[in-house]
């Protein structure tokens, strides 16, 4: 029993413990204040086991009042078990002495016999409202109710890009900003029409928080309502158009009051009122990248480093080693290609296992593009892998650069063959032989001592087979010497190559489809469409432009009418994700479009003419 208790004692001791390290000690206070208001400072302990926090000096602020301590006590059931948790709030109301962005310094506190540090925080003091009725903390102004009577000054909503003039691809981002001096409740947001530009939606918390910013001479509760991240596809002038937005706000009614108005308005003596919000029209201007482009520029803008490993550089032939060319950087990860190397002929290769693994932010994807490489060595000997190079234009020094990996040394060995079953006749002979010589006697003709003649060796059927066996070797010759002669030849493995690579990226495309990944799917379709035209009409990715690949199929005899559907789908890739309506309907119908359009355009190509 006294052992049992000790062990219970010695829990509770290890528990108190891990406990004590577990407190925490956290300040709290508005990102943005207003000049001549107070607000609150809090520093909240999770346990009662504490003393009064020893608090900075705050130069910037006086100290009315604190602090005033405050205990919370929360209890939560889980399967049946019920846990509880405690806190201790410690409040202090400071009032600013003038404007601009001041730091508060941690504070200290000794709970459970430890000293901990808090947070600093970092607050901006904003110059007082020059309205007579400055909105503090969502507080509503009062007006009647109509909208024309909420006037724009006091509730609007501003676009605006994160710069004006970029390169072509280069990544710039479109803000849509809430500002409201009233009582906002709800509002419409409507789906921007943007041509000439790949766009991508920037995740946003869920629960939007307003936050105070001083603007034109007053403050507004602002909120970011949405964000997206375009890359222009085009150079010139490009268009951001006005957008509409209807915005219900909840005003008090100063007129005498309608029992069954006041009924449906929960009796609060507030009204709904409609308003329409109107965006002013933006502008991009859209600069073409600089002549110059390396040969195998990879159609990446941004900035880029790249690196390499290899798995294994002993190894045998025909087995297989792997090798990762990793590109990290920030641009449109998206869209870049693949990083070019010639392998020596007596290797073969491929096209890679690519993995993404980036995010979205305000300069395009940030992350790394995993390409994996499998190499089959069919030769025996010492051999370099060479260096694998990637180009691109550099948004930071407007220029393009080109990046490379190091190079390897690889031992190759002979190894196994592969098993080819080679059938002896003579032992086939000899083993009926033994059933014949088990079923009937031998007959002598002649000399017994002369030695038996075979009946193959020197007969038709010897001359046959050994002619059959030649031309046989000198068939594999051919195609051996013509296959290592295609895979030196590049263009034309990937050309013969290209329908295989997109009918993969649309399998990939319709597990998306299916998983109801709409801007992931929509990406493997344009990768599919633009790396088919890339690969079948031998055009490098730096000169891929709707207008080039149509000449070059029209050229390659493919119909008018086969051209003007695959530059539709071309274009529903890049718009038809932000469009309204059916999202399911619109990606099958897409889906099938492409499989129908490659198909058509690989038997026009093929046969020289459109079908």
């Amino acid at each position: 029993m006294k052992r049992i208790i000790l062990t219970l004692l010695l829990f509770i001791s290890v528990i108190g413990n891990v406990l004590a390290d577990d407190v925490t000690f956290v300040a709290s206070a508005p990102k943005s204040v207003v000049l001549g208001q107070h607000f609150r400072l809090t520093y909240t302990v999770n346990t009662t086991d504490a003393k009064e926090p020893v608090i900075a000096d705050m130069p910037d602020f006086d100290i009315l009042s604190g602090p005033n301590i405050s205990t919370q006590q929360s209890y939560s059931s889980v399967n049946g078990k019920t846990t509880s948790s405690v806190s201790v709030t410690f409040t202090y109301i400071l009032l600013p002495k003038s404007e601009g962005e001041f730091t508060i310094q941690p504070a200290k506190i000794n709970a459970k016999g430890k000293e901990i540090t808090s947070n600093s925080l970092s607050i901006k003091v904003l110059p007082e409202d020059r309205a007579s009725s400055a909105v503090q903390n969502g507080d509503s102004r009062q007006h009647s109710n109509t909208s024309a009577n909420i006037s724009n000054d006091d509730l609007f909503m501003r676009a605006t890009l994160s710069k004006t003039k970029v390169y072509e691809q280069e990544a710039v981002l479109l803000t849509y900003k809430v500002y409201s001096a009233v009582n906002l409740t709800n509002l419409s947001f409507p789906t921007p029409e943007l041509k000439g530009f790949n766009i991508q939606e920037v995740e946003l918390p869920q629960e939007k928080q307003f936050e105070l910013e001083h603007y034109n001479g007053r403050n507004y509760n602002t909120i970011v309502w949405r964000q997206f991240v375009l890359f222009p596809q085009q150079s010139g002038k490009l268009e951001i158009p006005s957008l509409d937005f209807e915005a219900v706000v909840a005003v008090q009614n100063r007129r005498s009051v309608d029992p069954f108005e006041m009924m449906f308005s929960g009796f609060s003596g507030y009204v709904e009122v409609k308003k329409v919000l109107k965006t002013t029209p933006l502008s991009l201007e859209v600069e073409k990248l600089p002549f110059g482009k390396p040969a195998d520029y990879s159609g990446g803008v941004g900035e880029f480093t790249i690196g390499s490993t290899i798995n294994n550089t002993k190894l045998k032939t025909n087995s297989e080693f792997t090798l990762k060319v990793i590109v990290k950087g920030t641009g449109n990860m998206r869209l870049l290609g693949n990083p070019q190397f010639e392998l020596p002929t007596e290797f073969e290769s491929y096209d890679p296992v690519i993995e993404n693994d980036f995010r979205l932010t305000a300069n395009g994807f940030k992350g790394e593009k995993v390409y994996e490489y499998l190499i089959t060595p069919k030769a025996s000997g010492t051999y370099t892998i060479p260096s694998a190079h990637l180009s691109f234009f550099n948004t930071s020094t407007g220029s393009y650069e080109t990046l490379k990996t190091q190079e390897y040394t690889v031992e190759v060995e002979k190894g196994s063959e592969a098993a080819v079953t080679l059938i002896d006749n003579t032992q086939i002979n000899k083993e009926k032989g033994k059933v014949l010589a088990s079923d009937i006697r031998h007959i002598k003709y002649g000399d017994e001592g002369k030695a038996e003649k075979s009946i193959f060796f020197g007969s038709s059927r010897y001359m046959l087979s050994y002619a059959i066996s030649l031309l046989l070797v000198l068939l594999f010759l051919v195609i051996y010497r013509k296959k290592v002669a295609e895979n030196a030849n590049t263009s034309l493995v990937r050309t013969k190559k290209a329908n295989k690579v997109a009918t993969r990226r649309l399998k990939v495309a319709k597990t998306l489809m299916k998983e109801n990944k709409v801007n992931e799917f929509y990406d493997e379709i344009l990768k599919a469409m633009w790396g088919y035209t890339s690969d079948k009409l031998s055009i490098p990715m730096s000169q891929l432009s709707k207008e080039n690949i149509a000449s070059t199929l029209l050229s390659r005899g493919v119909s008018d009418e086969l051209v003007t559907e695959f530059q539709e789908i071309l274009s529903e890739g890049e718009f038809a994700r932000y469009a309204p309506g059916d999202k399911e309907a619109a990606m099958e119908r897409l889906y099938t479009m492409s499989i129908n359009v490659i198909s058509k355009m690989e038997n026009s190509i093929k046969n020289g003419s459109a079908r």
